[in-house]
């Protein structure tokens, strides 16, 4: 499958009207093809299933290319896979080319999504990420807490997860004072994850470094807290 065909099948979906609707909502200025979630994940499965890794990458590479909303989505789906036998650095290369690309949130969550499988195969790509929460791009300084959650989400950690559940918690400490909306969200959405297992970890920072959290950020950290959802504490 090359790109030109692969944007021709999304082009087969478009819808219009709904790609105005969508226009207005994301706000960032690049086409709009109007396709669900439901209709373009079949092809996207199709493309993966089909290809090799390298194959992947190249269409991948080409439908982010094209700065079509849909098309970004479509590739950031294409290297969304845990297991990466082959070419998998090929993989992780691409995704850091898109990082600094990012100017909206859906774009940008969903390529998170396949850069924490990259992440989470090989921790020592960390230290790569923590150079993001210094960029002057607000959006890659969110992908370093966004595309780290699944050490937020981690039941039973081991002592080298504990440690970099420190680090990120440091990522999201220097954050505090950046009063951006999307920035503060993150933080929140990070510590919010981390209380179902965590909730002592949580309060202390909320009550420490992230004192100065804006007051909606502070209520999403805090929010499975007050509802009665049940917290496993840590134990290490």
């Amino acid at each position: 499958m090359d790109p030109a065909t692969a944007l021709s099948a999304l082009h087969a979906l478009s819808d219009p009207v709904k790609a105005a609707g969508m226009a207005d909502y994301h706000k960032a200025p690049r086409r709009y093809l109007g396709i669900a979630l439901s209709d373009m994940e079949p092809l996207v499965a199709d493309w993966r299933s089909s290809a090799s890794v390298a194959e992947r990458v190249a269409l991948a590479a080409g439908l982010w290319d094209s700065d079509i909303h849909e098309a970004r989505i479509a590739a950031a789906k294409l290297l969304t896979q845990a297991r990466i036998r082959e070419d998998e650095a090929m993989v992780w290369s691409e995704l850091q080319r898109w990082v600094s690309e990012f100017d909206a949130w859906a774009i940008a969550d969903h390529t998170c999504k396949a850069i924490e499988r990259r992440l989470v195969a090989e921790p020592a790509r960390l230290d790569v990420v923590e150079t993001w929460t210094g960029d002057p791009v607000m959006w890659v300084r969110r992908a370093a807490l966004v595309a780290t959650l699944p050490w937020a989400k981690l039941t039973h950690p081991s002592a080298e997860d504990l440690l970099a559940r420190e680090r990120m918690l440091g990522w999201a400490a220097s954050m505090v004072a950046d009063r951006n909306w999307f920035i503060q969200k993150a933080i929140g959405w990070w510590l919010r994850t981390l209380s179902v297992h965590d909730a002592g970890r949580v309060h202390a920072f909320v009550d420490g470094p992230g004192v100065s959290l804006k007051p909606f950020a502070r209520r999403e950290a805090l929010r499975r807290l007050r509802d009665g959802t049940p917290t496993v504490q840590r134990t290490s």
